[in-house]
């Protein structure tokens, strides 16, 4: 899967239109760049002669170079460039929509992101993850953003532009996808420490794929059967996790942090930026801050190595 986060590689109708408008303002202004550095390279080199052979300071003359290229030129350019990003604001349909009408809900925290499903009308249906959003292929999506503390960007290069998650607002975008794929996203305003590692993935899937995936994260936690993981279980349950943490269908229900109902299949961790494997899972849980300054998790340092060891197959067991 093509993972490239350049907007100039587009997946989907909404950032086609932008690299549409983005490729021809790129060659324009690299030419134009072009020229004023050859235009400063000639001054600087050319043979300027001496006092005798210029004409006297006030003689005047020469307006018509200041207003051609001080005024002209750039008035074009820039209402050139001006008149073509109007014209493809239809391709951005961001107004504010009721709720309900929204299927994904993503809010912005420092520095993770909250992901609520509403597959249908009924509050009963709905879920949450986090730092992946899963979308069918084909077809539009409207995704409801906000932000819990701090003014966010939410980014996908490959399929959109970029939408301000500001404190008491509350605005929309149309995510859309022409083929499978994982496409990376992520914080595109600075919001605090973790900026550069607030990540999201953005999982595209076949409509019947994504079908089956919203009927198993609609479940609560899966039974666990594993002796390792449910002493896991017996260990977050009495550790601190509880008090940030929910997993559904466990009497694990708090919403500080994100939802861990089927945290294993998930593919990454702290908000994208770490890989989900067992020695990552370790140091995360026994002290996310030292991995990720400034995150809010407190370290688990308590924890003995074969404690560790429960916990994490338990979080690997909610699939």
């Amino acid at each position: 899967m093509n993972q490239s986060r350049s907007m100039l590689d587009p997946a989907g109708p909404t950032a086609r239109t932008l690299a549409e408008l983005g490729w021809p303002l790129l060659v324009g202004f690299t030419v134009t760049a072009a020229v004023m550095w050859g235009l400063l390279v000639w001054v600087a080199w050319r043979r300027t002669g001496t006092f005798d052979a210029h004409a006297p300071v006030g003689a005047g003359g020469g307006m018509r170079w200041v207003i051609v290229g001080g005024f002209v030129v750039p008035g074009v350019a820039f209402a050139a460039a001006f008149v073509a990003t109007v014209a493809v604001l239809h391709a951005f349909p961001t107004a504010h929509h009721p709720t309900g009408d929204a299927e994904i809900r993503v809010i912005g925290r420092q520095w993770w992101w909250q992901v609520e499903y509403r597959p249908t009308p009924r509050l009963a249906d709905r879920f949450e993850t986090a730092n992946e959003i899963h979308i069918p292929v084909g077809r539009p999506v409207v995704i409801e953003l906000e932000t819990a503390d701090v003014i966010n960007s939410f980014w996908v290069p490959r399929l959109g532009g970029k939408v301000d998650l500001v404190p008491g607002m509350t605005n929309a975008i149309h995510l859309q996808a022409s083929a499978p794929g994982v496409y990376e996203g992520g914080c595109a305003e600075f919001c605090g420490l973790q900026h550069a590692k607030m990540r999201f993935q953005v999982i595209a899937e076949p409509p019947a794929d994504y079908q089956r995936w919203l009927e198993r994260q609609g479940q609560p936690a899966p039974a666990i059967s594993d002796a390792q993981a449910e002493r896991g279980e017996r260990i977050f349950m009495r550790s601190a996790c509880p008090m940030c943490h929910a997993v559904t269908g466990t009497a694990a229900l708090a919403t500080v942090g994100p939802n861990l109902t089927h945290f294993g299949s998930r593919r990454s961790i702290a908000a994208g930026w770490l890989p989900k494997d067992i020695a990552t899972m370790h140091a995360w849980v026994m002290n996310a801050p030292s991995l990720k300054p400034g995150t809010r998790m407190p370290a688990l340092t308590q924890l003995s190595g074969p404690e560790l060891h429960d916990l994490v197959s338990y979080l690997e067991a909610l699939q």
